[in-house]
């Protein structure tokens, strides 16, 4: 995904890795709940790759410079290979990769719908800071993962280069204009609801997925947990909105 920097407080590192997250693939997806949990999350990981793709190819569009959209092109390029990964790894472990992606379409589509950019600064924002809250939710997931998959959920969420990238460019914007500051401070608010939003959905629609995250299956969240990772999220997207010049 088009990431930014991975913040200390929301990493797979924070957790001791006990239980399923110290067993591989093989041991681990011996229980069948553990390997439909898994299947869903590589299903929504890869739509989600597979969207970032097309949404930085259309943001190239909107850049003012050759430069810029020579930038993104390469982003999009690097989005494209991380589905792969996902989509190689399904096919791997006897799954159809369309067939695991197919029950997040219509979620992760609806968000994107609902937060289309209107200009090429709200693009920038949206992939800095929307993007960077689904990575933060799915790295705290990561961490009760087993080790082969959360090797690969790890991969595919490295920055793509878009951070750095786009703190340039926003801070650039706000020095030039200041009232540009105002409007994409209240677009990242926006977004910051929209995406807690559809993490919750998703994990809400796919029994198995949920299971896990609450300590039915593997080393799952306890409602305590659950309170602290969402705590952690928003600490991150604070600092994230001052790397860009934004109040939160």
């Amino acid at each position: 995904m088009t990431t930014s920097d991975k913040p200390d407080n929301a990493s797979a590192g924070s957790v001791a890795h006990t239980g399923v997250a110290a067993q591989d693939w093989t041991q681990a997806s011996a229980e069948p709940q553990y390997r439909a949990a898994v299947v869903d999350l590589l299903g929504a990981l890869a739509y989600g790759e597979l969207a970032a793709f097309e949404r930085l190819a259309e943001d190239a569009k909107l850049a003012p410079t050759l430069a810029d959209k020579a930038e993104l092109a390469k982003m999009a390029s690097a989005e494209f290979h991380h589905y792969e990964k996902l989509r190689d790894r399904l096919t791997e472990i006897g799954e159809e990769p369309t067939s695991a992606m197919e029950p997040f379409v219509a979620a992760l589509d609806g968000f994107h719908k609902q937060t289309a950019p209107s200009d090429w600064l709200e693009g920038l924002v949206k992939a800095y800071v929307g993007d960077s809250i689904a990575s933060d939710f799915y790295r705290e997931v990561a961490a009760r993962l087993d080790t082969d998959t959360r090797e690969l959920v790890l991969a595919v969420l490295d920055d793509t280069g878009h951070a750095g990238f786009a703190v340039e460019k926003v801070r650039a914007a706000i020095d030039a204009e200041p009232r540009v500051g105002g409007r994409l401070a209240l677009w990242a608010r926006r977004l910051m609801g929209e995406a807690l939003s559809q993490s919750q959905r998703v994990v809400a629609d796919r029994d198995a997925l949920s299971t896990m995250l609450v300590g039915g299956v593997a080393d799952g969240f306890d409602l305590a947990e659950v309170g602290r990772m969402f705590s952690r999220i928003t600490e991150a997207h604070t600092k994230r909105m001052a790397a860009l010049g934004l109040a939160a």
